[in-house]
C-alpha cells in the first residue's frame, strides 16, 4: 500500500531544492520504487530555457542510473509562493513515464490541501509505447 502523505511530504521538501530563477515555479517530486525505496526530484531551470528538466525527471533519471526501473507512484507538487493548484506533469514527463512505468502507474498530486490521485493510463491515453517501434 502506498503511504501517500509520505510520498507528498518528500516532495515537498524536494521542492525546497528547486532551481527556478525565471519561471519561480518551483516543483518537487517523489518517485515511490516497487522496491519501497524513493527518489525525490526538483525542476533545474537554465537561461537556454529548453535545457531545463522537471522535477519528474530528474528523480526518473536517479532512480534509473541508481539501477532502479520498477515504479509504483509518484507525488508531485509545485507553485510560485504557496501551492495553491494541482501542478499536472507536462508531455514530455509524461512520455518519459510511459516508458518506465504502466498504465496504472498512480500519480499523486497535492494542492496544499488535498491530495488528488489519478493514472498515468488516465492523465496520458493511448500513448506511444517502445511496443510501437517493434
Amino acid at each position: 500500500m502506498v503511504n501517500y502523505d509520505l510520498l507528498i511530504k518528500e516532495a515537498m521538501l524536494a521542492r525546497g531544492f528547486s532551481y527556478s530563477p525565471y519561471s519561480h515555479f518551483k516543483v518537487g517530486c517523489a518517485l515511490l520504487c516497487k522496491n519501497g525505496k524513493i527518489y525525490t526530484g526538483c525542476n533545474v531551470e537554465n537561461a537556454a530555457y529548453s535545457e531545463a528538466i522537471c522535477a519528474e525527471r530528474t528523480a526518473i533519471v536517479k532512480a534509473v542510473s541508481q539501477g532502479d526501473t520498477e515504479f509504483s507512484a509518484i507525488a508531485i507538487v509545485g507553485g510560485i509562493d504557496e501551492i495553491t493548484d494541482f501542478t499536472y506533469p507536462c508531455g514530455a514527463c509524461r512520455q518519459v513515464m510511459s516508458e518506465l512505468c504502466s498504465e496504472d502507474f498512480e500519480i499523486v498530486l497535492y494542492n496544499g490541501k488535498e491530495r488528488k490521485l489519478c493514472t498515468l493510463g488516465q492523465l496520458f491515453p493511448n500513448f506511444f509505447k517502445k511496443e510501437s517501434i517493434k
